[in-house]
């Protein structure tokens, strides 16, 4: 499995402990520890509901670049946050944080997310992994029938299974796109400019 702390694979020995009953059935705890971090992972489960991850409070995700302005990184890191809890929730985040992405980058003018995502698609500024990434929001969120997570961005609605973390997927890859590859070109470009005025040549343009 793949430790939900430091996100390195490791193969897992969990040691349960049935704690009680109720109404719903009988509970256990299992907890195991990666050999990577050295960090407890904890579950709770129950045959009759879906399984809790105790501890960590939800799956890691590799941390973002400094390069992501806060106004994108607060909301993807709050959508990271409550996925486990309330994907719901998560992709509400997510899509209101795409929709202003492609407001802010892409320069957008459509209203509704659909809309925008049309709309850079039509225009191809996207690498294909990215525009066939971005029209599977769409599809998977199946906007055509649930027309309030085009509308209404911020809404609390249901989500199909996968969703929010293709919705992170997603926000992830365009965050590369925007900011971390360009600050790397730019941090390239100077030192390969430095180099060249320490040899008494023109900086490149």
């Amino acid at each position: 499995m793949k430790c939900p702390h430091c996100l390195e694979n490791f193969f897992e020995a969990w040691e349960k402990q049935i704690t009680d009953s109720d109404n719903e059935g009988v509970w256990w705890i299992e907890h195991c520890i990666c050999p990577s971090c050295n960090k407890v992972i904890i579950r709770l489960l129950n045959r009759n509901v879906p399984k809790y991850l105790v501890r960590p409070k939800s799956v890691s995700r590799s941390p973002l670049s400094p390069e992501v302005p806060g106004e994108f990184s607060e909301d993807y890191k709050e959508a990271c946050l409550v996925l486990s809890d309330s994907p719901k929730a998560s992709a509400a985040l997510s899509r209101r944080c795409l929709q202003n992405l492609l407001r802010e980058k892409a320069k957008t003018t459509r209203k509704d997310l659909a809309d925008q995502i049309q709309e850079v698609l039509d225009k191809n500024l996207f690498p294909s992994h990215l525009s066939e990434g971005l029209d599977a929001v769409r599809n998977i969120g199946n906007f055509a029938v649930h027309t309030i997570k085009s509308k209404t961005t911020g809404e609390i609605v249901d989500v199909e299974a996968g969703e929010a973390e293709w919705d992170l997927d997603i926000l992830e890859g365009l965050f590369d796109f925007y900011f971390v590859q360009p600050a790397l070109l730019k941090k390239k470009k100077d030192q390969l400019n430095q180099k060249l005025g320490d040899v008494g040549k023109p900086a490149m343009k």
